[in-house]
């Protein structure tokens, strides 16, 4: 089972590296991973598992954030008009996305990062990602606003960007024209 003892903190190299693609299909180590980094979600967000563990709650990992540079994913969360988003995803790639910006109005967190870092954190409002599921299938998603903006977080950690990298250092809290708050 998956703990914050697992989770690297900002610092470690991992983060900061581009991660390599899962060759499909994926070994059964690559899936048993993956499938704990679901888990792992999942469980944070259970109030009682994540005080018996001492986990923080979060939405989403992404393999570097285990010291493993992978292109694998898990997100786990629920959106404004309850659906559902539950995924453990290999090689995920965003293939396109809106002009529109988007960010979430309180600011973005990171299981990876022990501080909190103030600032919007300016995503594209509409993506379309390609992938493989756990059970070996292509997806394609379609996804917009708070899901959007969670998947980017994680696929940014493939390509070793952390979510404040895209603060703007002179004014943190500056808007892009155009840009809609998410509120979550």
């Amino acid at each position: 089972m998956i703990t914050m003892k697992e989770v690297v903190r900002e610092g470690n190299p991992t983060l900061r590296e581009i991660a390599k693609v899962v060759t499909l299909p994926p070994t059964e180590e690559e899936l048993d991973v993956l499938n704990k980094m679901l888990t792992f979600v999942k469980n944070s967000q259970d109030d009682e598992l994540s005080k018996k563990y001492n986990l923080r709650p979060g939405v989403g990992l992404a393999a570097p954030q285990l010291g493993i540079s992978k292109r694998m994913i898990a997100v786990h969360f629920e959106d404004s008009k309850g659906k559902i988003y539950s995924y453990g995803l290999f090689n995920p790639k965003i293939i396109s996305h809106s002009v529109q910006l988007a960010f979430l109005g309180g600011g973005e967190g990171c299981l990876s990062v022990d501080r909190q870092v103030d600032g919007y954190v300016p995503r594209y409002a509409r993506i379309t990602i390609t992938a493989v599921d756990l059970n070996g299938n292509p997806v394609k998603l379609r996804l917009k606003d708070y899901a959007a903006i969670v998947f980017q977080h994680e696929i940014d950690h493939l390509n070793g960007v952390m979510f404040y990298d895209h603060i703007n250092k002179d004014n943190p809290f500056f808007i892009p024209e155009g840009a809609k708050e998410i509120e979550f």
